[in-house]
C-alpha cells in the first residue's frame, strides 16, 4: 500500500510538470541564458489535454485511496505510523504543485519583466509596422518570451505575439533597427519565421 501511494504521488508530479513543460520551457530558458531552447518542448503542446486528464485521474484515485474508510483489523501489534508522504497534508501540498504547473500558461506573464524601452521619434515616417508568421508557440509563455526578446533591441515601439494567429506584430523605428535584426531576435528564441 505504501509504495502504491508513492507511485501515484510521483506520477501525478511528472504529468502535471509535464503537462506545462512546453509553457515553462521558455521561461527556464530565459532563465538559464539558453533561449534557443525554448521551443524544443513544443511538441508536448498536442499532449496537454491528455497530460492534464491523467493528472487529475491519478490525483483524485490518490485522494479516493486517502479518504476510502479503513477497514480495521485487530491485532496485537503496533500500529506503523504513516510516513509524511502517506498523509493528507502532503496529497494536499502535491495537489496545490499540481493545479499551480497546468494552470501556469495562465500566469507565465508575471515572470516577465518589462524591458521596453522609451522611444524617442525624430519623425513619424520613420515608423514601419510588420507582421511575421512565427512557428512553434503554443500558449501565452511562448507570446511573452518573443515579446521579451525582440522588445530588448533598440527603436522598438510595440511588440504583439499571438500564439493562436502564429504571427507577431512589431511597430518600430527603421532609424534604430532593421526587419533582420528583429528577426535575429526572434531566431534567437528557438521559433522559427515563417518565410511567405
Amino acid at each position: 500500500m505504501k509504495t502504491k501511494s508513492n507511485k501515484l504521488v510521483w506520477t501525478s508530479i511528472l504529468t502535471a510538470i509535464a503537462s506545462s513543460l512546453c509553457c515553462i520551457a521558455p521561461l527556464l530558458a530565459i532563465v538559464s541564458g539558453v533561449t534557443g531552447a525554448a521551443s524544443s518542448f513544443a511538441w508536448l503542446e498536442p499532449l496537454r489535454p491528455y497530460l492534464i486528464g491523467f493528472t487529475v485521474i491519478v490525483l483524485g484515485f490518490a485522494w479516493y485511496q486517502q479518504l476510502k474508510p479503513k477497514t480495521e483489523i485487530h491485532c496485537n501489534c503496533d500500529e506503523d505510523k504513516p510516513s509524511f508522504m502517506q498523509t493528507k497534508k502532503f496529497l494536499s501540498i502535491i495537489t496545490i504543485f499540481a493545479i499551480l504547473m497546468t494552470a501556469f500558461p495562465y500566469y507565465s506573464k508575471s515572470f516577465y519583466r518589462n524591458n521596453k524601452k522609451q522611444v524617442t521619434l525624430s519623425s513619424i515616417s520613420q515608423v514601419q509596422k510588420i507582421d511575421l508568421g512565427i512557428e512553434g508557440m503554443t500558449c501565452t509563455g511562448c507570446e511573452e518570451h518573443i515579446i521579451h526578446a525582440v522588445q530588448a533591441l533598440d527603436g522598438i515601439l510595440q511588440v504583439d505575439a499571438s500564439y493562436k494567429n502564429e504571427k507577431a506584430t512589431i511597430e518600430f523605428d527603421h532609424s534604430k533597427v532593421n526587419i533582420n535584426e528583429i528577426k535575429k531576435a526572434i531566431a534567437s528564441t528557438g521559433y522559427k519565421i515563417k518565410e511567405k
